[in-house]
């Protein structure tokens, strides 16, 4: 693997490390808040606006899983990463549009925001040549206001419904359900959007006894999220710092 401390300011190195540590460190306090191992965990690497350079520098610091939410970015990231010898484990966790998915499942090894049936075979669709399969969670609406994004739990919507969607992720043979994602509503608080998206995932788990992953949680909500029983914590600027204007 090549060295990925070289490929970034010594300056930007420590700035990447000092954020680490403090991630871990709220980390390790939530899960012994809650009672829970800080190996239950996954923090997700929010690396959007941010260069290639920073990415090859967290993964010499032993991060492995890395987050983008722009395909346009995210596929050229990803190669250029390869290129220098490093391969991170990708989540895809932003808003994916059908003709996207062809070229997320090129890089992706998650995507976290399958919200519509119609995804979920565009999908698969595109899973049909990966050697292994894509691990996918549905995006769940808590507010059931599904403009913003999110698969709507107890509706009958054949296209939208949260069970329907989660039949068509775990129908495909190119895909593997692995849980639920959400993102706390505008306006809510995050005890209140946690602890609902607990019920929904419990009664999920329920139908879906495999699909144990629970993504939520970012920067300034994690620790809740945890306490919750979030799996996957998705940080961007407590670990990299002050987000890059987007282009």
């Amino acid at each position: 693997m090549t060295d990925s401390s070289a490929t970034v300011r010594p300056d930007r190195h420590a700035e990447l490390a000092a954020g680490l540590a403090q991630v871990r460190s709220r980390v390790d306090d939530a899960c012994a808040q809650a009672g829970r191992n800080p190996a239950e965990v996954t923090m997700i690497a929010v690396t959007k606006t941010y260069p290639a350079s920073d990415v090859l520098a967290l993964a010499g610091l032993g991060v492995t899983d890395m987050g983008e939410n722009r395909d346009q970015e995210a596929a050229g990231k990803a190669a250029e990463v390869a290129a220098a010898g490093v391969r991170p484990r990708w989540h895809f966790i932003g808003q994916l549009q059908r003709n996207k998915a062809r070229s997320v499942v090129r890089y992706a090894d998650v995507v976290h925001s399958v919200d519509s049936v119609r995804l979920a075979r565009a999908l698969a669709s595109a899973t049909a040549d990966r050697p292994e399969p894509l691990d996918a969670l549905v995006q769940v609406s808590i507010d059931g206001d599904a403009s913003r994004g999110g698969a709507l739990p107890g509706s009958a919507d054949p296209g939208a419904g949260l069970e329907p969607v989660a039949e068509a992720v775990a129908d495909a043979p190119g895909m593997r359900l692995v849980g639920l994602m959400a993102v706390a509503p505008l306006g809510w608080e995050p005890e209140r959007a946690f602890a609902r998206l607990a019920e929904v995932a419990d009664a999920f788990r329920a139908v879906h006894p495999g699909a144990t992953a629970l993504s939520a949680g970012m920067s300034g909500d994690f620790e809740i999220a945890i306490r919750y029983g979030a799996t996957h914590v998705r940080v961007g600027s407590a670990l990299l710092g002050m987000r890059p204007t987007l282009r």
